[in-house]
């Protein structure tokens, strides 16, 4: 049994630094999902404000953690912690 080695990628910047571009070329690049870690992207009813990806672009590659919540969901950085891990492991399968 040969095991491959699982890479994640991790794209950080400040606030309209093109951080969405990058990942997306990216992803595109390597057939990856992207799993956003944006603290307020990952609600529902709250596109304005946020710079979620545009319909296109969540159409284009698949997408982890956008408008995914309520934000009436109890959610927190802890919980988050847990659903990115569980995702990750489910991902790198």
């Amino acid at each position: 049994m040969t095991m491959s080695t699982k890479h994640l990628i991790v794209v950080v910047g400040a606030t309209g630094s093109g951080k969405t571009d990058i990942s997306l070329r990216l992803a595109t690049h390597f057939g990856a999902p992207i799993i956003s870690t944006d603290s307020r992207q990952v609600y529902k009813g709250i596109p304005i404000g946020t710079a979620q990806p545009t319909a296109e672009q969540l159409a284009a590659v698949e997408h982890h953690f956008i408008a995914s919540h309520s934000l009436t969901d109890n959610f927190n950085c802890g919980e988050y912690e847990v659903q990115a891990l569980a995702r990750l492991e489910e991902l790198f399968q």
